[in-house]
């Protein structure tokens, strides 16, 4: 099984930088950040032309957490500098004490 060591985001803003949206590439994860970086210029490549200005940046991703991460938390700031991290939720289930379960034995 390979592992994720990064994760390419590119994002395509506005001229004014104040709206901005993930754009999609045909291959958005790596097992080396080396190969995310070398890969970034031929992305940017792709999306030429699909937002009048575009930033990618190389993401990287805790192998041993790789199934654990479940989100992209990005901003991008008026002078154009994109904030990015893969980042893991605080998702909490609670569960109710009271579950209603029959005995196998006793159902009929």
């Amino acid at each position: 099984m390979e592992h994720i060591a990064a994760v390419l985001l590119v994002i395509g803003c506005s001229n004014t930088m104040t709206e901005c949206r993930e754009l999609p590439v045909s291959v958005s994860v790596f097992e080396t950040a080396q190969e995310c970086t070398a890969a970034r210029p031929f992305a940017l490549g792709d999306v030429q032309g699909q937002a009048p200005r575009i930033i990618a940046k190389c993401l990287s991703v805790d192998p041993a957490l790789e199934d654990d991460y479940d989100r992209i938390v990005w901003n991008v700031r008026p002078d154009g500098t994109l904030d990015a991290s893969v980042e893991i939720s605080d998702l909490e289930v609670a569960l109710s004490g009271a579950r209603s379960e029959k005995d196998s034995l006793s159902q009929q």
